[in-house]
């Protein structure tokens, strides 16, 4: 399927027409979110006041199953716009490879920007493997632990932040069953279904939390990559988890379509991220305290706790007719102003260095507590790894996932091991 994807770009690249030199209005597609159409729309008409030598046109990307089949559509179909603000950071490389990305850092004054705003770690992370640069970094949701507060008392032996053993102990606490004998509360619920997407919220922030940030992937000078994960954080966050299903402390029965099991308090905690204040503040009862935490970590565990933070990047296709107009567009979405107004109005976080202790965000982190653990959580976040096959080696895991931590059919041993050698195998055909 993949290899069918690229033989169709470029196709579609040697049959492109070179009349698109013509001047026309760029096009930016946004998120159909509420909030990001308000943020694109506003951001869109205060470039044409100021640049009307520059048209610019903003829409919602086109409803359909999902964003990164409409992007798919629209690259095959020569119907791409010009910048889009919505990027998945992991489906980057597989556009760079097919080569119908503009490499940012050709444009003039690229890296001195994008040094400004990110680390030297975030830097790398979106490097794409031919050493250009793809991606603007643009906002995180980070993956944290949500606590009923009510229930889970910050600071105690049942409270976060969590370890293993502590998490394994809260579950007791709050596990009850209902006349029959069956559990009707849990400590938690993540989804249990073997797709791949679904281990973004489950095994992958747990395993960065456990590896101090590692990769699933490693590639030395001159060799293929190869899997990395084969190791005891991974494994530790299998049995962590097998250990929550065995003991009835997370549900296996698909409490994700029924109401909201947070809310009712069937549930005291979720892996889950920002997204969930703005929904907890307006359907969450007056007796619903909650807060975030780090991710549960192994016990002993030293240092600061990682997480996947989610990322969704801004990109420029290589069919607009202006790229150096566009970075100049793309820079007043990310500079302070614009993740200012990004925070207000989505609730989601710039992807930036140091965004908790900045003063220019003090005062909009001060009105809104709520966020400042999620703010600090910022300075030590991951993506995935830069490879265009990131989404088979999350599917690989899932399988084993299913097969481990659903169902105890294997050891976490087993179930790590086997998946890192098929990852190999997949790896070496690419």
């Amino acid at each position: 399927m993949r290899q069918l994807f690229v033989l169709l770009i470029l196709f579609t690249i040697g049959c492109q027409s070179r009349e698109g030199k013509k001047t026309r209005a760029l096009v930016f597609w946004c998120s159909n979110n509420g909030g990001e159409i308000q943020f694109a729309r506003e951001f869109v008409e205060r470039w044409q006041r100021t640049r009307p030598d520059k048209p610019l046109r903003y829409q919602p990307i086109p409803e359909g199953q999902s964003s990164e089949e409409i992007i798919l559509a629209s690259v095959v179909g020569k119907t791409t716009p010009d910048i889009y603000a919505n990027m998945w950071q992991g489906s980057v490389e597989l556009y760079a490879k097919a080569g119908v990305l503009v490499p940012l850092d050709t444009i003039a004054d690229f890296r001195s920007f994008i040094r400004a705003r990110c680390d030297s770690a975030m830097i790398r992370e979106i490097t794409s493997s031919d050493g250009h640069i793809y991606q603007v970094p643009w906002k995180v949701n980070p993956i944290m632990t949500l606590c009923n507060t009510g229930e889970l008392t910050p600071n105690t032996t049942t409270g976060p932040p969590y370890d293993y053993s502590g998490y394994l102990r809260a579950g007791q606490h709050v596990q009850t069953r209902d006349a029959n004998g069956y559990v009707n509360r849990w400590l938690g619920y993540t989804e249990v279904k073997a797709i791949w997407y679904q281990r973004l919220f489950n095994f992958y922030p747990l395993y960065l939390a456990a590896s101090n940030g590692a990769p699933l992937l490693t590639q030395r000078p001159g060799q293929p990559p190869k899997a990395a994960f084969n190791n005891a954080a991974a494994v530790q966050v299998f049995r962590f988890l097998q250990t929550l299903y065995r003991n009835n402390y997370f549900a296996r029965e698909r409490l994700s379509a029924t109401r909201d099991p947070f809310i009712d308090q069937r549930i005291v905690t979720q892996f889950t991220g920002p997204w969930q204040l703005s929904y907890l503040d307006k359907f969450g009862g007056a007796d619903l305290r909650y807060a975030f935490y780090p991710m549960p970590v192994p016990d002993g565990h030293t240092g600061p706790t990682y997480t996947y933070g989610d990322p969704k990047n801004i990109v420029i296709f290589n069919t607009c007719p202006d790229p150096a107009a566009a970075w100049a567009f793309v820079k007043t979405l990310v500079d302070k102003p614009g993740d200012l107004r990004l925070m207000e109005l989505t609730g989601q976080f710039p992807r930036r260095q140091q965004l908790d202790t900045d003063p220019y965000f003090t005062p909009f982190l001060a009105k809104t507590p709520r966020m400042a653990p999620l703010a600090r959580q910022t300075r030590y976040i991951r993506g995935v790894d830069n490879s265009e096959v990131i989404v088979e080696v999350f599917d690989i895991i899932s399988q084993e996932y299913e097969a481990c931590v659903i169902f105890g059919k294997k050891t976490p041993e087993a179930a790590i091991a086997d998946a890192a050698r098929a990852v190999d195998v997949l790896l070496m055909t690419e």
